[in-house]
């Protein structure tokens, strides 16, 4: 490990706005085999325990260095922000950030995005962004951040009526994630597929006002950025799609990631 890396690691202990757990503290490794998640003691009390003013509270999840947390933070102070990741070196950014400008309404979290439930109670998180989450093109479905898995996890602490955004760069997690919202009946607030060079959509304005590092170079590059903003609110369990054809979006997302596409550095 670099010397750079050891320096960011002792550094983000200092960080009274980055809570990093330990896993054990989250597993419960007496119940056999298998992911069986335990509460963490901030479950449910972030506002208090994190932020001194209780607002409401929007996730980032898998952040990276914390751009577009920072953003919103930023231009929201009347929200809380919580940015999600398991890279302690990329966290180290916007928690110093954060720290330096005395930034009251932001928060990381270093973690896996699969052990979240742990750490939001019921109905205590307002919004969920997923700002160019990789959309595992090859492999299973549980493991994009907009699947039934996941949007189920997500359910438990988001608060009805609570908004899921996705923002990214991979024309086959959109319209996978858009398969999974007409599957399920979920109800869609914004959709764009070429945000900007579509015709200018109100709704779309702070979408569009805010760019990392990677969004940038992809627009250099000709590539398009899409959004949608969804709620979920459904009855029963989320199912998959059993239409989303995903060899011809596969194709459709071309040969453009061969050039070692890693969105969480953003």
């Amino acid at each position: 490990m670099g010397h750079d890396k050891l320096r960011k690691f002792a550094e983000n202990e200092t960080f009274t706005c980055l809570l990093q757990p330990a896993a054990d503290t989250v597993l419960d490794r007496s119940a056999g085999p298998g992911l069986h998640i335990q509460n963490h003691p901030i479950k449910g009390h972030w506002n208090g325990k994190m932020f001194p003013v209780a607002q409401p509270i929007v996730l980032e999840l898998g952040c990276g260095k914390g751009d577009y947390t920072i953003a919103l933070a930023e231009r929201h102070p009347e929200m809380n922000f919580i940015g999600v990741d398991i890279k302690g070196a990329r966290l180290w950014k916007g928690a110093k950030y954060a720290t330096e400008k005395g930034l009251r309404n932001v928060a990381f979290l270093r973690t896996r995005i699969e052990f979240i439930t742990a750490f939001f109670g019921p109905d205590e998180i307002a919004e969920i962004w997923l700002t160019f989450s990789d959309p595992q093109l090859r492999d299973s479905e549980n493991k994009r951040l907009s699947s039934p898995l996941f949007l189920e996890r997500y359910r438990q602490f988001l608060r009805p009526g609570g908004l899921v955004h996705l923002k990214t760069d991979s024309r086959f997690l959109h319209e996978y994630t858009r398969a999974v919202i007409a599957a399920n009946g979920l109800q869609v607030l914004a959709c764009g597929t070429d945000i900007y060079h579509e015709e200018f959509d109100p709704s779309l304005s702070e979408v569009t006002g805010i760019q990392t590092f990677y969004e940038s170079m992809f627009l250099e590059m000709g590539i398009p950025i899409t959004y949608l903003r969804f709620t979920l609110d459904h009855d029963g369990p989320l199912v998959s799609p059993a239409d989303f054809d995903a060899d011809y979006w596969r194709e459709a997302e071309g040969p453009r990631r061969s050039f070692n596409h890693q969105p969480n550095k953003k």
